[in-house]
C-alpha cells in the first residue's frame, strides 16, 4: 500500500476535536455546578495569595514605571520607593484616618435611638405643617426605623471582629506577607515572567495567531491599566473634595460620608450614587436639612467629576458609551457583586473592540460597509493601469 495515501491528521483535525472535547467538559461542569464551584473555591484558597499578589503588583507597576521613566533610576530602586511610599500611605490611614472612622461609626451606632427620635419630631412637624397624611407617614417611619435598626445591630456585630487585631494577625499575616513577597518578586521579575510567557505562546501557538494574541493581550493591559489607575486616581481626589467640602459646610460624619463616596466613586456612572444613599440614609437621621444639603452637593460633585475631572485623568481609555458602560456594570455587579461592576467596564471594552474587529474584517471581506452598501471594487495599481495602456 501506498504510504502516501495513509491518512494524516491535519491542523483541522485537532481544531475540530478541541472544540468537542471543550464541549463536552462544558456540559459535565454544567452538570456538576456545585462539585465545579466547590473545587474552584478551594484552588482559589490555596492560590489567594499569589493573586493578591499578583493584583497588588500589577497596581503598583504603574507608580514603579513612573519613577523609572520621571526620575531616571534603576528598577529596583523604582520598585523599594514605590513600596516605602505604599508603606507609609498604608500607615498614615491605619494611624489616622480608620480609628477616626470607627469612632464615628460606633459614635452613630451608639446615638441611633436619639437621632431617630428627632427624625420622627421633625415629621411630625411636617405632617402638621403641611397638612400630610400622618398614618402613611408613620408607616414610612417604622420602617425607616427598622432598617436603621437593623443596620446598627450588623454594624455592631461586625465592629468588634473588626477591631480584634489578635485574630487577624492569627488568620491573616501569612497571606499577606507571603502576597507582598510575591509581588515584589513578580515586580523584580516582571521581564523575564513576560519573555517566558511570550516564549509559551510563541511555541503553542502559529505565528500570526501568536502575534495576535499578544496583541490582544497588550491591548487589554493598557485598557486595564489606564481605567483602574485613573480611577484610582479619580476617586482619591473626589474623596478629598468631599470631606473639605462636607467639613467647611458643617456637615456631620464627613470623614465617614467622604470615606464611603470616594470608595464607591470607583464604581463607574453610578458610584457616586450609590455612594450617596447610605450618607443620605445617615444625615436624615442626625439633620434632615444637612441631608437635602448633602444631596445636592453630591449631584454638583458628580456632575464635575463626569464632566471635568473624570475626563481630564481617564480620558477616553475604554471607548465606550453610556449605554455599554450601564450593561457592563449591571452585567458585572449581577456576577461578581463590587468587584464586578468595577473591573466589568474594561473587561466589556476589551470584549467590544474585539467585537468590532472580527465584524470590520467579515466586513471587509464581503466588500461592504457598516451600512450594508457595496464597496467600490479596487481597482490595478496606478504603475501597472499606465503600463498596460503603453504597451
Amino acid at each position: 500500500m501506498n504510504q502516501n495515501n495513509k491518512w494524516r491528521p491535519n491542523q483541522n483535525f485537532f481544531s475540530n476535536l478541541a472544540v468537542v472535547l471543550l464541549g463536552i467538559l462544558f456540559y459535565l461542569g454544567l452538570s456538576h455546578l456545585d462539585l465545579v464551584r466547590g473545587t474552584l473555591g478551594g484552588f482559589a484558597r490555596i492560590v489567594s495569595p499569589f493573586i493578591g499578589g499578583f493584583v497588588m503588583a500589577y497596581l503598583l507597576d504603574g507608580p514603579v514605571r513612573f519613577f523609572e521613566k520621571k526620575l531616571r533610576i534603576r528598577r529596583s530602586l523604582a520598585i523599594v520607593l514605590t513600596y516605602v511610599l505604599a508603606i507609609v500611605l498604608v500607615a498614615v490611614l491605619l494611624s489616622f484616618v480608620i480609628p477616626q472612622l470607627v469612632q464615628s461609626v460606633m459614635a452613630l451606632v451608639d446615638n441611633a435611638g436619639g437621632y431617630l427620635n428627632g427624625l420622627n419630631a421633625f415629621v411630625q412637624d411636617l405632617s402638621k405643617q403641611f397638612k400630610l397624611d400622618e398614618e402613611l407617614l408613620d408607616t414610612m417611619m417604622l420602617s425607616y426605623k427598622d432598617l436603621v435598626q437593623q443596620a446598627a445591630n450588623l454594624l455592631k456585630s461586625v465592629l468588634p471582629q473588626l477591631l480584634n487585631y489578635s485574630v487577624a494577625v492569627g488568620s491573616g499575616v501569612i497571606s499577606a506577607l507571603t502576597a507582598l513577597i510575591a509581588s515584589i518578586y513578580m515586580l523584580v521579575g516582571k521581564d523575564k515572567l513576560l519573555a517566558q510567557l511570550r516564549k509559551v505562546v510563541y511555541a503553542f501557538l502559529p505565528l500570526p495567531r501568536a502575534q495576535r494574541v499578544l496583541g490582544v493581550c497588550s491591548h487589554a493591559n493598557h485598557i486595564f491599566t489606564g481605567f483602574i489607575n485613573g480611577k484610582i486616581i479619580d476617586s482619591a481626589i473626589i474623596g478629598v473634595i468631599c470631606f473639605v467640602c462636607t467639613s467647611l459646610f458643617g456637615i456631620q460624619f464627613a470623614l465617614l460620608i467622604s470615606v464611603v463616596v470616594g470608595v464607591t466613586n470607583i464604581i463607574p456612572f453610578f458610584g457616586p450614587f450609590i455612594g450617596a444613599v447610605p450618607c443620605i440614609m445617615i444625615l436624615l437621621m442626625v439633620n434632615p436639612i444637612q441631608a437635602l444639603e448633602f444631596g445636592i452637593f453630591v449631584i454638583v460633585l458628580q456632575q464635575f467629576d463626569g464632566n471635568i475631572l473624570g475626563p481630564k485623568i481617564l480620558g477616553d481609555s475604554t471607548g465606550l458609551s453610556a449605554i455599554w458602560v450601564l450593561v457592563a456594570i449591571i452585567v458585572g455587579g449581577g456576577l461578581f457583586g463590587f468587584v464586578g461592576m468595577v473591573v466589568g467596564v474594561p473587561t466589556f471594552a476589551v470584549l467590544y473592540s474585539l467585537t468590532s474587529d472580527f465584524l470590520a474584517a467579515r466586513l471587509k471581506a464581503k466588500n461592504i460597509n457598516a451600512a450594508g452598501e457595496q464597496l467600490p471594487a479596487e481597482g490595478p495599481p496606478q504603475e501597472a493601469t499606465q503600463k498596460k495602456s503603453k504597451g
